[in-house]
């Protein structure tokens, strides 16, 4: 993803948090997802070699990266 277009995004959600390695934002607008163009729930930045998620919840997933960093797009299954 080109820095713009990260920037672009990350301007556009609602910041939820940041804790060891890993970034939240919430879409509380409905970007579409960059990977398969649907609206997604949340944006997890990964932004350490290595980062565990616990998730809760049953999820699709859509992934990229920006510069060493991963990027989740979560779509919450109904």
């Amino acid at each position: 993803m080109e820095d713009a277009d990260y920037e672009r995004l990350v301007s556009s959600l609602t910041p939820r948090g940041s804790a060891n390695g890993v970034r939240t934002y919430q879409n509380t607008v409905s970007v579409a997802c960059p990977a398969c163009e649907s609206p997604f729930d949340d944006l997890v930045v990964c932004e350490e070699e290595y980062n565990s998620l616990e998730l809760s919840l049953m999820l699709d997933l859509c992934v990229t990266t920006h510069d060493d960093e991963v990027l989740l797009f979560t779509h919450k299954q109904d």
